[in-house]
């Protein structure tokens, strides 16, 4: 059901590492959060004692490390190497070696001379990568069977990730939760079936959205889970300063807090504001006063509007806004506040320059030929209604040079005629048949 494939992914692997070739590429560059670029590799040092002797060393997800290399061994980026942990050893990737390491153990405040720092033992053996195979293959399986066990005890939690050890000696659960959860039983329950040390570990909201990742309301994969990796607290304050709508569900991001990307275009916002006069003084001009209702921070366009009339709404540019709180205090006024408005300039209209057609460009074409159609379908109707028409004449003549059985006259001769005089059919019958058959007529001229 699930490939090695997938396993591997979240640890930065293009493939999965074997045991016959060697695994040099197996560690590439991408989008990931992780990835860091050595701009310091090109850089060829004299002395070999100067090569720095801390490497950093990728391990699942977000999770990096730093470790102290043995003596005499230069590492690369890319190599599989064990690793100190406890109990017993793991199985990591190197992302970063050399000296770009001391610039980042100096950007999250670790001290290279401190001993607290993990050892590497060796570069992986064959072995150690099969073992890290077959438990990195286990993981996604033990994520779908403990969450059926929470289930089934109505824990409230929830199970977001496991992590095997490259041993395959420890297992390391991820979840969240509201409040405090006693999961001592689950840890009984999950030790009996997969047979390793069980370690529970609770990360937060935004934690698990930056594990799971997902597509944002602006379209894109969340920050999160591309290339942030410190999570900020975001509040409130931020959304009114840069005047959003206090709306939860627009605010809110795909972990339930607030968007991590209202921080973005804070400073940003916080200089504009800066440069704006307070709003909390009215503006006095001759046709009276007026106060502050809106305003544009990133245009710098701010509206006011008078007591007599709050509901028009006057727009005046922040300078001029200024001008006139300088004029108001000296005592001086203008005389009305349109004199600052700026004029209203007409609308953009863009032409078809490029040859672009229409969107509706298709229904005209439909709409045209249906008229060309009907206008078809027109001029072949009177010749055919003409045809129908001839067809009825001649069956209603016949149908008139029948007799009657009745004494009612067929024609004006027989009107004519008295009561005594009745028509003969058969000289009717005879006389059709000769005007249907004019051979017929010319045979009884002969005779």
């Amino acid at each position: 059901m699930h490939s090695d494939q997938e396993a591997f992914q979240s640890r930065g692997c293009c493939h999965v590492p074997t045991t016959y070739q060697k695994n040099e590429d197996i560690y590439q560059h991408s989008c990931c959060k992780l990835d860091a670029y050595d701009w310091l590799g090109d850089i060829n040092f004299v002395d070999e004692k100067r090569y720095f002797d801390i490497v950093e060393i990728r391990f699942k997800n977000n999770r990096k490390e730093f470790f102290r290399s043995p003596e005499g061994e230069i590492l690369r980026v890319g190599d599989i190497v064990a690793v100190e942990s406890s109990p017993g050893h793991d199985i990591g990737i190197v992302s970063l070696s050399g000296e770009i390491v001391r610039l980042q153990m100096r950007k999250k405040q670790v001290d290279p001379k401190k001993s607290f720092i993990k050892k590497v033992y060796r570069k992986a053996r064959n072995t150690d990568i099969e073992k890290w195979t077959k438990a990195a293959a286990l993981e996604i399986p033990t994520m779908i069977t403990t969450r059926k066990v929470v289930m089934e005890l109505n824990l409230q939690m929830k199970i977001n990730d496991v992590e095997y050890q490259g041993d395959n000696t420890k297992a390391v659960f991820y979840y969240t939760a509201e409040g405090r959860v006693d999961f001592r039983e689950l840890i009984k329950i999950l030790a009996e079936k997969f047979n390793v040390r069980i370690e529970m570990k609770q990360i937060g909201v935004r934690q698990e959205s930056s594990r799971l990742g997902g597509i944002g309301s602006c379209g894109r994969e969340l920050c999160c889970s591309t290339w942030l990796t410190s999570f900020n607290s975001v509040s409130t304050n931020t959304a009114r300063t840069q005047q959003l709508s206090m709306n939860p569900q627009k605010l809110a991001g795909q972990c339930g807090k607030l968007k991590c990307c209202l921080n973005f275009e804070q400073d940003n916002y916080k200089e504009e504001v800066a440069k704006f006069p307070p709003t909390n003084i009215r503006l006095k001009t001759q046709n009276g006063e007026a106060f502050f209702q809106k305003m544009d921070i990133l245009s710098g366009m701010m509206w006011y509007s008078y007591t007599d009339n709050p509901s028009k709404f006057i727009p005046i540019m922040r300078d001029d806004v200024s001008q006139i709180l300088e004029k108001n205090s000296k005592g001086e006024s203008p005389e009305t506040l349109d004199e600052f408005t700026e004029l209203e300039t007409d609308e953009i209209r863009f032409d078809n320059v490029i040859g672009q057609d229409d969107l509706t460009r298709f229904d005209k074409k439909e709409k045209s030929n249906r008229g060309k159609n009907n206008r078809n379908k027109n001029r072949n109707k009177p010749r055919n209604a003409d045809a129908r028409n001839g067809n009825r004449d001649n069956k209603s003549n016949n149908q008139k040079s029948k007799p009657n059985k009745g004494p009612r006259p067929q024609n004006k001769a027989n009107a004519n005629q008295g009561e005594g005089n009745k028509p003969n059919p058969n000289k009717n019958k005879n006389s059709n048949r000769n005007r249907n058959n004019p051979n017929r007529q010319k045979n009884q001229q002969s005779k």
